[in-house]
């Protein structure tokens, strides 16, 4: 019998529904329709030669409809578009005609975030120069190898971190010309008369063409300069917005260090190319965040590695006169941004009401990169999303292979040298390589400015074939039946125990559900008489420590992980050490290990009959002369 319409309407319209949530299509379709008009708008910018973003700033500046519009607030000052550009030509002029700054020559900055960082930013762009961004937290050689390799004549500084100048630092580069930036030199630069420069003078015949260095974190070594190229930035900016429903009336707010890609490249060029507002903190604090997103407004905040948990065991802000709980007290719809982890996720969400979750996977050198936007529990602390459209689409770019962990490199087949992959959709971990072109690798992945061997160090070859080529991300992922990837372990973080590999992230999140855990590092220690790497984890309590909670800690680890995952040592401080980006420092914890003498009056406990005990000078002395196998 024929079926009436008023019932075949509503039957088609869940089917179509139904089909659309399993095979996530408007999901792929509006991400993949990003992509592709990102990737047009970069075509036609370098045919138009027009790559650089100074264009951006130009056109918002000059139209009616967007000049007044503000573009940055810092410290509850404003700047519209056409503030912005004037002070960036004046600017320009200043360093062209005082310094004698040439088009494609590398300025190195040494600044904190201000609008002085963006100006100074904006301004080498304006008179074609490239500027290399340096972590003001760096001193000595770390800060004096960063300025070399930059191959500039001359390094800016904030005044602030003038004491970055030590005579140390001027003996160990003795060309280079030391400026710091004072309210002086800001002073004349008010008082020139503005030029703008040709546009001959920005040229770029490619995208792939540098347009930052960007220096890595060097939490293993001296930093090492990513070539951030127009492409990366023009077609992940133009990814980002339109993913996160992001537009020219949202303001974005970001307290993270504009050294680092994160708040610069997915932070302030994101809110540029749409002529959106930036809204920046001087640096992440927990008792400035909320207050600075309130008063700018912010619809948008920026999070990296810890933030969120920072913010979540922060006490909730009161409103003085009324007493009312300010948590929810604000703008923001989306926080976007990458290392928030699935056990504090929802809680992050429900205790101050924001609707939806932005989460990326990429590095600053990275060919490639994943997203997942979330509001609701299907894709829960996944990094990265993806439906039937995205899997065809991306087959062969994104690979999963298996690792051999002795070498803490990708395994391959004795007999044919090739690599082997990891079935997707299985939850199996394995590291993940982005394919590039083997006759153009610097299409994806221009490497670092000045370091061959690293840049090689991240390409591997003859991975499945003979002659493909691929970008090591060095980190392991899994991803599941749904179209979900999830975030396993740094490459090098994941530790070998009695036979067995052990992610640090998965005992992190294990300690991070406890009601008395703050904070949880996790590392592999080495131990005298014992082979491979014990767990050690470094905590930052809620309360003070009795044998009450160190045998409910025991406990709740017990029954959270798998018998060899369980940590054998604690240790107790007051706080744990960063990055600028806030993103746990493992190095120096890991060379101190569990000797009493090097962990700077930290308490240390140690797992005894299933139960954490303190561990003492005596019991670091019979493990050390070979008295006791753990």
């Amino acid at each position: 019998m024929p079926v009436p319409l008023a019932l075949a309407a509503p039957a088609a319209l869940a089917g179509a529904s139904y089909l659309n949530a399993r095979l996530q299509l408007s999901y792929d379709w509006y991400m993949i329709g990003s992509a592709i008009k990102s990737q047009i708008k970069m075509g036609i910018n370098e045919k138009k030669d027009k790559l650089n973003l100074f264009y951006v700033l130009e056109g918002y500046a000059a139209s009616k409809k967007t000049a007044d519009n503000i573009c940055l607030i810092f410290q509850g000052r404003q700047w519209t578009y056409k503030q912005v550009y004037q002070t960036v030509l004046k600017q320009g002029t200043w360093l062209k005609t005082r310094y004698g700054i040439k088009p494609k020559e590398i300025v190195a900055m040494n600044f904190m975030n201000s609008e002085k960082f963006i100006f100074m930013w904006l301004a080498i762009w304006a008179i074609g120069a490239k500027p290399a961004f340096i972590n003001y937290n760096l001193t000595g050689k770390a800060l004096a190898h960063c300025i070399r390799v930059s191959t500039s004549k001359i390094a800016f500084f904030d005044a602030e971190v003038r004491s970055n100048v030590t005579q140390e630092l001027r003996d160990e580069l003795p060309g280079i010309q030391f400026e710091v930036f004072t309210p002086e030199l800001e002073a004349d630069i008010a008082a020139i008369e503005p030029v703008r420069e040709p546009d001959s003078t920005r040229t770029d015949d490619k995208a792939s063409n540098m347009a930052i260095v960007i220096y890595t974190s060097g939490t293993t070594g001296l930093p090492k300069g990513a070539i951030v190229s127009w492409k990366k930035i023009i077609v992940g900016t133009g990814i980002v917005c339109p993913w996160m429903w992001m537009t020219q009336k949202d303001v974005f707010y970001t307290s993270m260090p504009l050294y680092h890609s994160s708040a610069s490249v997915l932070g302030f060029c994101t809110a540029l190319s749409i002529g959106a507002t930036f809204s920046l903190g001087k640096k992440f604090s927990t008792k400035t965040f909320w207050n600075e997103v309130r008063e700018s407004k912010a619809t948008y905040i920026q999070y990296v590695g810890e933030t969120c948990r920072y913010l979540l065991s922060a006490s909730p802000q009161f409103d003085p006169a009324t007493g009312e709980n300010l948590d929810k007290k604000h703008n923001v719809k989306v926080a976007f941004g990458n290392g928030l982890r699935p056990d504090i996720w929802n809680r992050f969400k429900e205790r101050f009401g924001i609707d939806g979750i932005a989460e990326f996977y990429s590095a600053t050198e990275s060919s490639s990169a994943s997203w997942n936007f979330s509001r609701n529990d299907f894709s829960k602390g996944a990094i990265g999303r993806g439906g039937s459209i995205a899997k065809l689409m991306a087959g062969g770019l994104v690979e999963f292979v298996e690792l051999d962990w002795e070498t803490e490199m990708p395994w391959r087949d004795p007999k044919t040298g090739f690599c082997k992959r990891v079935p997707k959709g299985q939850g199996r971990p394995g590291e993940v390589l982005y394919k590039l072109d083997p006759d153009d690798i610097s299409d994806k992945f221009q490497g670092y400015w000045n370091n061959k061997d690293s840049t090689e160090g991240k390409i591997m070859r003859d991975v499945f074939v003979k002659g493909d080529a691929y970008f090591r991300t060095g980190d392991m992922m899994s991803a599941d039946n749904q179209g979900c990837t999830y975030f396993n372990d740094r490459i090098g973080d994941t530790y070998r125990w009695k036979g067995e590999n052990v992610s640090t992230n998965e005992v992190s999140e294990s300690f991070g559900t406890h009601a008395a855990v703050h904070e949880a590092n996790v590392y592999g220690i080495e131990l005298p008489h014992h082979d491979g790497r014990a767990g050690c984890v470094a905590l930052v309590l809620a309360e003070e420590p009795s044998d009450r909670l160190m045998h409910d800690l025991a406990k709740h680890v017990h029954a959270e992980l798998p018998r060899f995952a369980v940590p054998l040592f604690l240790r107790l401080t007051k706080q744990l050490e960063t990055t600028g980006t806030n993103k746990h420092q493992k190095q120096v914890a890991r060379t101190q290990g569990v000797n009493p003498e090097k962990v700077s009056g930290d308490e240390l406990y140690w797992l005894k009959n299933g139960k954490y005990v303190k561990f003492s000078k005596q019991d670091w002395e019979e493990l050390n002369g070979g008295r006791v196998k753990l």
